[in-house]
């Protein structure tokens, strides 16, 4: 071969300082996130822990944790393992090392932003999603930033072929970039205030769609593309499987997106969506313990150096939480277990065991893996300390998920008994709430040492960066560039289509292909999800109205944003299921028609509290609204609900319900441009009334005109008094 015909040698570095970056704010963001789960954790052991601040309450405390644990934790282990591997695997340094740094600065603002205005009680209410509005617009921006520069990566890599690792950063960046845009539409009411334009049930609908996906394709496929890569490294073995690792991504990506739905079974969804949301769940478990299988099969003939490198273990117990995560979620898709499990803390159990186990064992052994090679010093500061911290965690979550799994059927299975009379055994739900409390210690003991392992894993990280020298090495590496693709594989004539299809000849062409590979990603996600969401929005029958349902009140709106802002949905739901018990203890099950002037919806998904959607039916007297709020242990002993004595003391703004109306209107709740106008003096004279009625049980309540507690006061009255047995009308 002559030497013009060679390929060209070029020379290049990786740029390892964005992968520091983004380790630092992992360990860092991780230890604040888990702290403040230990902190809502104890709070729902003594309501004291709330500290009497309406910025540390549960409500708005419980949306910081998840968020900061998802997108500041999980989201940048996700950035570092991408960043980190993707260089490697394709032979080149990323894109633009300006587009690095954006998105690296970008995404710790959205970080901070979400830190300031969730406890400001700035939130949107939507499960992962409830950063409002301009926050929403960053992400979407810095996401784009992501993207560019991956995809960008991709262009001007020197290895033809894609490591299944980079398949599954493929998905995810589609994914979530679609999933993020059609959830957070919404018409703006304020700097800070927005309404979803989708209503009620197909709302609800929407928001699960994401919420689901949204551990799919950022809990999940990142930190498979991350074990496809991390594992085999740390073991210096080859991936178990080539064609496994194709099935399982292939699988995966197709049916996990329609999974959502199994979070609304009986609720006021078409049951056709539901059900297909089984279906679909259970066919999850196949493709996930393939990748399981490929992972833990990975190690064969190397469990003695497992037993010996703490790493290599938290990446077996990551991927053993994977595999029982993943057959947990499908039974629990199942109607039959959802019945049972859903509203209950059997649902935080297993969330937990995935965030803890899966997500969080498999980023604590990259980031050991990563800390020596970042940082050029051979071996981590302290390498007892990852032993330690493997164990303290380990135990952490069984001593976390064992009693909360236990409090989860405890609360199912008294909600639901009957004494032999056929009444409601426990109709006190309090009963159904003490009972849990000491399992809720055991919990807040469990989330101690995990959290006692962060913080090793923190001090291990800066004693390692202590250590590292004077200036970093920069490595100088040379590959060959890359070379034009050949024509893509054709099936040849004398081979079936079976054997040509099972000899995965096809899937090494598309590897050399990103765009085409990327594009079928996409037509994999929008596909599926678009077979979901038309009927859904687009079948009259799916949209159902009653003629008795009217707007909300200007005065109601501002209640239901007061409800809103306090987190209350994180506690309380707003949905009667269609069961015995259910109805028996809230009262009539809760229709479709009944949510279409709800933006957003408000059904929840767990119950430390009663459920409310029929609380203006049962508890119609304002006065005990106000004692309530004002110290529920007024009302319940043994209550861990926090006061909200702000409320009685917080002006009600009048001026931004006219501005609030119009943006609902403009989603079509019937509101007349008169009402609209009219709106602050309407809030105005229904606050007089509640005042009066107050008034009339204590005289002393008249210094609380024009608080914001009237306003939720109404806001609670009118919750499930539009319709009742006798006065429905048929639905359409």
């Amino acid at each position: 071969m002559s030497t013009e015909s060679q390929p060209r040698l070029e020379r290049f570095s990786y740029d390892d300082d964005i992968v520091r970056k983004f380790v630092f704010a992992t360990v860092l963001w991780g230890a604040v996130g888990m702290l403040v789960g230990v902190l809502v954790a104890l709070q729902l052991a003594d309501p004291a822990f709330n500290l009497g601040l309406k910025w540390t309450s549960f409500g708005r405390l419980r949306p910081l944790h998840t968020n900061a644990v998802i997108f500041a934790f999980a989201g940048n282990a996700i950035f570092a393992a991408v960043y980190y591997s993707s260089q490697r695997l394709l032979k080149t340094r990323m894109f633009s090392d300006l587009l690095s740094r954006i998105h690296f600065w970008g995404w710790q603002a959205i970080i901070l932003s979400a830190a300031l205005t969730l406890p400001l009680g700035i939130t949107q209410s939507r499960e992962y999603a409830e950063l409002e509005w301009p926050i929403d617009i960053a992400i979407t921006l810095v996401w784009v930033v992501f993207a560019i520069n991956f995809f960008g990566t991709l262009k001007i890599r020197r290895e033809r072929h894609l490591y299944v690792a980079l398949w599954f950063y493929i998905a995810t960046i589609v994914a979530i970039a679609v999933l993020h845009i059609f959830n957070n539409l919404w018409a703006i009411a304020g700097p800070f205030k927005s309404y979803s334009i989708y209503a009620g049930a197909q709302d609800a609908f929407m928001q699960w769609w994401y919420g689901h996906n949204a551990v799919a394709f950022f809990l999940t496929t990142p930190f498979l593309g991350l074990m496809y890569y991390f594992l085999p490294k740390a073991a210096d073995r080859p991936v178990f499987s080539y064609k496994l690792s194709i099935l399982h991504f292939w699988s995966l990506v197709f049916i996990y997106i329609w999974a959502g739905p199994h979070h609304l079974h009986y609720t006021a969804i078409p049951e056709w969506a539901s059900t297909l949301g089984m279906l679909f769940s259970v066919m999850l478990w196949m493709p996930s313990w393939g990748g399981m299988l490929n992972g833990l099969l990975t190690l064969r003939g190397a469990w003695n150096k497992v037993a010996a490198d703490p790493i290599l273990k938290f990446f077996v117990v990551g991927v053993t939480f994977y595999g029982m995560s993943t057959f947990e979620g499908p039974l629990l898709s199942v109607r039959a277990v959802n019945s049972l499990s859903h509203y209950t803390d059997w649902t935080i159990a297993h969330v937990h065991a995935g965030a803890l186990g899966w997500v969080g064992f498999m980023t604590f052994g990259m980031v050991y893996w990563l800390l020596p090679r970042l940082f050029q010093t051979g071996t981590v500061a302290k390498p007892k300390w990852m032993e330690l911290h493997f164990w303290l965690g380990t135990i952490g979550i069984l001593l976390y998920i064992v009693p909360i799994y236990a409090a989860g059927l405890t609360q199912g299975l008294m909600w639901r008994a009957f004494d032999a009379d056929g009444y409601l055994k426990y109709p006190d739900f309090m009963e159904t709430v003490t009972v849990l409390i000491p399992m809720y210690w055991f919990r807040v003991a469990g989330g101690l040492l995990y959290l006692i392992g962060a913080v090793l894993c923190t001090s291990n990280l800066f004693l390692t960066w202590k250590k590292r020298p004077a200036k970093y090495e920069e490595q100088v590496f040379e590959a060959p560039a890359l070379t034009p693709a050949k024509p893509a594989a054709e099936r040849p004539a004398n081979v079936g289509l079976l054997s040509w299809f099972t000899s995965m000849d096809w899937h090494r062409a598309w590897e050399g292909r990103p765009l085409k590979f990327s594009l079928w990603v996409g037509v994999a996600v929008v596909s599926a999800s678009l077979f979901e969401i038309v009927p859904t929005f687009v079948v009259e029958s799916n949209v159902a109205t009653i003629a008795a349902v009217k707007p909300y009140t200007p005065l109601e709106v501002y209640g239901r944003d007061i409800y809103i802002a306090e987190g209350c949905y994180n506690c309380h739901s707003q949905m009667v299921r269609p069961m015995h018990h259910e109805t028996e203890r809230w009262g009539d099950y809760s229709k479709a028609g009944e949510f279409v002037y709800d933006h957003p919806f408000q059904w929840g998904s767990r119950r430390l509290g009663p459920d409310l959607h029929r609380v203006g039916q049962r508890l119609p007297s304002a006065t005990w609204h106000l004692r309530h709020m004002r110290n529920p242990q007024d009302i319940s002993e043994n209550s861990i609900m926090p006061p909200y004595p702000h409320l009685l003391e917080q002006d009600l703004d009048y001026g931004v319900i006219p501005r609030r109306l119009r943006a609902l209107a403009s989603l079509g709740v019937p509101y007349t441009d008169a009402e609209v106008a009219g709106g602050a003096e309407a809030a105005k004279a229904q606050a007089a009334e509640i005042l009066d009625e107050l008034v009339q049980d204590d005289p002393g309540a008249s210094r609380y005109a024009d608080k914001d507690i009237l306003a939720l006061i109404a806001y609670l009255k009118r919750l499930g008094t539009d319709i009742t047995k006798a006065a429905e009308v048929p639905q359409r």
